[in-house]
């Protein structure tokens, strides 16, 4: 078992490993008094691993209540929000008590803002069950739901007490849904981590994803660690993901949030490109490490609606954006631009060559 330490407004652990949730009860107890345990959770992960996680949790000494939502970004909204908050409420959770986020990064996302919302806050654990979860959305605290105008639109940062990844859970992944942590692994590469990129290229991040998971944690980790609260530097972990929330909001989230992203990552490249910004090359070689791992580069929506699609995106400030352009592999940097421009760098992003 691999363990990363996070030091934030509060401290936990990140631990990686096969078997783990089989080990949920006694991990969580050495952090957690024995109390209440409240399973929050989707459709489809509920039939797989919930039974295992409450038998955990009750062999410890915890008593449970469980609440499983329909799977899928359709969920991610204030109804569901609502939901589990009463659920808590039913089921008498108090402060003393402890919420098991169980799924991937709706879920995460779900389950920490109600943790945070609920009696002005409760404590819980994060189990990250794709690939996505595991590398990216379960650490770090951010929480949030969308809104009819965008993505994550409302939250909190809120950071959990534990994050446990048991890699045996992302074996029963389909393909295209273990590529969407693909596409934010070979993200980290290009914001820091030239050899972990190489790594995704040549599909060698397969023999340990463990050590995958590993680096891109305490990659993160170490951004947050030095802005928590996204004023500054963590900005960069939002490469590709302003022209990629576009897209995914326009095709109603039928384009899942990984498969997004990896348009955006190769979009931003171009842009980059087109601007003197990143070397030659840069795009070309993000493309060929997307489609190698099963991703698309590619989109049928218009240099107008993206565009438009932006200028609801939580990183606006006033009349800028933040992007974050990469210069080459292992090295990027944020760009204000300002709103009247974006239609412009949307051009460029998707200018044919």
């Amino acid at each position: 078992m691999r363990k990363v330490k996070v030091s934030t407004s509060s401290d936990y652990d990140i631990l990686i490993g096969k078997g783990l949730l089989t080990q949920v009860g006694k991990e969580v107890s050495k952090r957690v008094n024995l109390c209440k345990a409240a399973i929050i959770t989707d459709s489809k992960v509920d039939s797989l691993f919930s039974a295992t996680v409450s038998h955990s949790l009750e062999n410890a000494g915890f008593s449970i209540c469980k609440f499983a939502f329909p799977r899928g970004e359709g969920s991610k909204h204030i109804g569901t929000l609502s939901d589990i908050l009463e659920f808590l409420a039913e089921n008498e959770m108090t402060r003393q008590d402890i919420i098991i986020a169980l799924g991937g990064g709706v879920v995460g996302d779900m389950a920490g803002f109600a943790a945070a919302v609920y009696q002005r806050g409760i404590g819980f654990v994060q189990i990250p069950t794709t690939f996505l979860a595991a590398v990216d959305s379960s650490v770090g605290g951010k929480t949030a739901i969308d809104l009819k105008a965008g993505k994550n639109m409302a939250g909190a940062f809120y950071q959990p007490k534990l994050v446990l990844c048991d890699t045996n859970a992302l074996l029963t992944l389909p393909k295209e849904i273990f590529a969407d942590g693909v596409a934010e692994t070979l993200k980290y590469g290009v914001i820091g981590n030239e050899q972990l990129f190489e790594k995704v290229e040549s599909l060698d991040f397969l023999q340990d994803l463990e050590e995958t998971i590993e680096i891109c944690v305490s990659m993160k980790r170490d951004i947050v660690m030095r802005d928590e609260f996204d004023n500054g530097e963590r900005q960069l972990l939002n490469l590709g993901h302003t022209l990629g929330h576009s897209i995914e909001k326009l095709s109603g989230f039928k384009i899942s949030h990984g498969h997004a992203v990896a348009i955006g990552l190769y979009l931003i490249a171009k842009a980059a490109e087109e601007r003197g910004i990143g070397e030659r090359g840069l795009a070309q070689r993000i493309d060929r490490a997307l489609v190698k791992n099963g991703l698309p580069t590619k989109t049928e929506f218009s240099v107008e609606q993206i565009a438009q699609g932006t200028l609801m995106d939580k990183k606006r400030r006033g009349e800028a954006i933040s992007f974050v352009f990469p210069e080459k592999i292992g090295r990027c940097h944020l760009v204000k631009v300002p709103v009247k421009e974006v239609e412009q760098l949307v051009a460029e992003a998707m200018k044919s060559r």
